[in-house]
Formats: structure tokens, sequence, C-alpha cells
């Protein structure tokens, strides 16, 4: 009997780690570069991060890098953490 439990609670972790494995490699690449998103109607974009930026909110969006380009140059502000402005070589 304690046999079958032992094996049951293997098997049971196998396949756990199997299907974390599996999560992992089925996980969406990050975005190179996030906006951030305002309140209220419209949500007008308040700031550029890079992509992995733990200082992101959770109102965000991916964008391509021409866009974050374009939103730093039009007056979006740059977070002050992860700094895209320099990684995307924009002077001030």
């Amino acid at each position: 009997m304690w046999l079958q439990r032992i094996d049951t609670k293997i098997a049971a972790l196998q396949e756990r780690e199997a299907e974390q494995e599996q999560g992992r490699k089925n996980r969406p690449r990050e975005p190179d570069w996030i906006v951030e998103l305002g309140i209220g109607n419209g949500r007008p974009p308040i700031e550029v991060h890079v992509g992995g930026c733990y200082a992101a909110g959770k109102r965000r969006r991916p964008v391509p890098r021409d866009e974050a380009r374009r939103l730093l140059t039009s007056g979006v502000r740059a977070c002050t953490h992860c700094k895209p402005d320099a990684q995307l070589r924009i002077l001030d």
C-alpha cells in the first residue's frame, strides 16, 4: 500500500514538472517596448518603458520600436527606471 502511494506521488510530481516546463516553453515572448496608458476616455499614453521594466503599470500595451520612438519624440514621458530614451538613442 505504501509503494502505491509513493508511486502515485512520484507520478503526480513528474506530471506537474512536465506541465511547468511546457508552460515555460509556450510563454509568449516579452515585448521590446511598452507604453503605459492613462485612465479615462481614450486612455492616452503617459509613459514609455523597455519591455521588462518592473515599474510599468497594469494599464499597458506592447508597441513596436518605431512607435516608441515616435511617442518619446512627441513628448510622452520616458520611464526614469529603465530609460527607454537612452536605449533608443533619443537626445533631448
